[in-house]
């Protein structure tokens, strides 16, 4: 009997041990995939010691939310007013499916795009962590893509009509009232209002709106010549003390530091259009139109170009200046000029250049760097003639994005150049047939977004609904305009009211602030268990780390998104875990109060204390469940963390410390000693 009683003993002995070296393997293996950056340098000194050529470990980075990383969080007022109530919720539903297609576009890590209700009002919530240029996110997200066919008005005329003395009347009291309120805003500038605040109520411009005013570094082509020209004037730390007035606004400004910009380019062109180029009137092939621009390259000089751009341009309000196009920077000509043009050395000609206009002939005179001037603005719109009679050559026919059933990128087979394939559905292709066949001979232009991107000429009737759109894309251009189309225009309009943006260097503070004070608080509660429990303190110390490692490693697996509310979820887990440790090792005192053996004594203060870690830990994964349920997105983030971790909590506290602690228990006599708990019954 007492033979078979030593051998069970020795099986529960094996046991343990191989549960002991299960615990420092998943310890191990956590920690490794926690943070292979270490691990890694570890090997590479290996292998550069013993030449062992042992593989590195790869793993995820830990996922982080934009207060940690930095980004964007945009605030969309959702337009619901022409939808009948019953289908408000299916349609912001759809908003927020649009907008999650085209934030999952940018590449970014972990997107948020959530919906809520704020009183009667729908809004859509965006959360764009490691965002650069927010304001092309803000494009991406809220413009909607729209594709018009048109085709040339039968009696087509440039001339703008004059407006009526009602027009005028309406324009003049519009143009009042905004001078009016431009002027009491400067007076409260004057007067020390916070320039931001009032930016956010009263300016027009939404861009200077949702940031406060602030525009960045400005150079001369990215604001009004007269904005820039008192920028350049003015001091860093200057106001406007008069409103600064164009055509189409009223600016108060405030200027601060500025560098050295972008360059501008000093240019003149002569411009050879043929048939299908857009604007052209021109009855010149393309072949021919080539032949005449390499021949006026071989001629010109830069003592001629005048000469010969007054002779053969037909671009006409250049050509009366001899071909000058004054002085332009990046982004204000089209892709291929631009491109060109910057690439040409000064003083020299080039050519012939070919874009959407026809063949270019270009002499580039001058090139020099600009200054960049940091600005504040307040800018408010101001009403002008083509607010009221907007004039156009182009009249609709019906055809749009709405009758589009698949675009794709294709190549041209003959010139390589990218272009957009166009599908329509059954009502498009009727529509496009009757627009092809009455307009034979003739350009019809293809609209987005309100600018003419192409005007080919048709050459016979398209009775399949096929179209391609050939506006001088790139391949990156040509695949976003495609998948913009092929998402389709938002359900609803939407509006951004909230834009809240914070910076790479703030995130990483918080960050390493967030990692601290956890790290500190960590070790105090640490030191204390050993203090006051000796050995089972440090056991518990053991499964405290254990518990950490495995916790951090199950967020880079699931791919949780780490906030500073989720770090604030995860040390409150911290203190229930301990939590669970402290219950047992008190419950197991008062086990061996009742004069239990110490083995006795650990399995009931075990089986004893488990009620209250249960009952304890179930309320509030009840209430992280119902976080997670009815909460915003941060509060989401902080019941997940809390969630994992009182799980992996539970697991650390029951089953890792009971293991070392029915492991060590035969090292100390039946009752304990000082170094067990810092107690033993003897005391009582």
């Amino acid at each position: 009997m007492a033979m078979k009683q030593n051998t069970s003993s020795k099986e529960i002995r094996a046991k343990l041990r191989w549960g002991i070296v299960a615990i420092f393997v998943l310890l191990f293996v956590s920690l490794v995939y926690d943070v292979p950056v270490l691990f890694n340098q570890g090997i590479d000194w290996v292998n550069h010691a013993m030449y062992l050529g042992l593989p590195k470990v790869s793993a995820p980075a830990f996922q982080l939310g934009l207060d940690l990383q930095g980004g964007a969080s945009l605030v969309y007022k959702a337009n619901v007013s022409n939808i009948s109530a019953n289908q408000q919720a299916g349609a912001v539903q759809g908003v927020r499916d649009v907008i999650e297609r085209r934030v999952n576009g940018m590449g970014l890590g972990e997107p948020s795009v959530e919906t809520s209700k704020v009183g009667n009002e729908y809004r859509v919530n965006v959360d764009l962590p490691g965002i650069k240029n927010v304001n092309n996110a803000i494009k991406m997200i809220g413009q909607t893509p729209t594709m018009e066919f048109k085709e040339e008005k039968s009696s087509s005329t440039t001339q703008q009509p004059t407006l009526t003395k009602g027009q005028r009347q309406q324009m003049t009291q519009y143009n009042f009232s905004v001078e009016q309120r431009a002027s009491s805003t400067l007076a409260r500038v004057q007067n020390g209002k916070d320039f931001g605040t009032l930016a956010k109520q009263f300016s027009d411009d939404t861009n200077s709106k949702n940031s406060g005013g602030y525009l960045g570094y400005v150079g001369p082509s990215a604001v009004e010549p007269a904005v820039y020209s008192w920028a350049a004037q003015a001091k860093i730390g200057d106001i406007t003390n008069k409103l600064i007035k164009t055509n189409n606004a009223i600016y108060i400004l405030k200027r601060g530091s500025k560098k050295i910009g972008a360059s501008e380019i000093t240019a003149s062109h002569i411009l050879i259009c043929y048939i299908g180029a857009q604007n052209c009137s021109a009855t010149t092939t393309q072949a021919k139109a080539l032949v005449l621009a390499n021949k006026i390259k071989q001629e010109a000089t830069p003592k001629n170009f005048a000469k010969l751009a007054k002779q053969y341009s037909t671009d006409k309000v250049s050509a009366a200046n001899g071909g000058s196009l004054g002085t332009f920077g990046k982004g204000q000509m089209v892709p291929a000029f631009e491109d060109a043009v910057f690439a040409a050395t000064t003083g020299t000609i080039i050519g012939p250049v070919q874009t959407q206009y026809g063949y270019h002939i270009i002499y580039k005179q001058a090139q020099k760097p600009t200054q960049e001037y940091e600005l504040w603005d307040i800018a408010m719109r101001r009403e002008t003639p083509q607010d009221l009679t907007p004039q156009s050559q182009w009249a609709l026919t019906g055809l749009s994005g709405k009758q589009l059933k698949s675009a794709a990128v294709v190549t041209d087979n003959t010139t390589g150049e990218v272009q957009v394939s166009l599908q329509f559905d059954s009502e498009g292709t009727k529509l496009f047939k009757d627009i092809t066949t009455r307009n034979v001979g003739k350009p019809v232009a293809i609209f987005l977004d309100g600018q003419p991107i192409s005007e080919p000429i048709v050459q016979q009737p398209i009775l399949d609904g096929q179209a391609v759109i050939s506006g001088n894309f790139n391949l990156a251009s040509a695949r976003t305009l495609a998948q913009r189309l092929n998402e389709g225009a938002l359900p609803v309009p939407v509006e951004l009211i909230s834009q809240e943006t914070v910076g790479a260097t703030l995130g990483a503070v918080s960050l390493s602030q967030s990692l601290y004070a956890g790290l500190i608080g960590t070790l105090i509660v640490m030191l204390f268990m050993i203090l006051f429990y000796r050995l089972p303190g440090f056991i518990a110390v053991i499964a405290l780390i254990l518990y950490g490692s495995v916790s951090l490693a199950i967020f880079k697996l699931i791919g949780v998104t780490l906030t500073l509310a989720g770090i604030a979820g995860l040390i409150l887990s911290i203190g229930m875990a301990v939590d669970a440790n402290v219950l047992i090792f008190e419950r197991l005192k008062e086990e061996l109060r009742d004069r239990k053996s110490l083995k006795a004594a650990v399995e009931d203060g075990f089986a004893r204390a488990w009620t209250s870690i249960r009952d304890g830990n179930i309320t509030t994964l009840i209430t992280c469940l119902l976080l997670i349920w009815f909460g915003s997105s941060f509060v989401q983030g902080f019941a997940v963390t809390l969630a994992i971790g009182v799980l992996v909590s539970m697991f650390t506290a029951i089953t890792i410390t009971r293991v070392l602690l029915r492991f060590i228990v035969p090292w100390f006599s039946t009752k304990g000693n000082r170094f067990f708990l810092g107690y033993t019954p003897d005391q009582d």
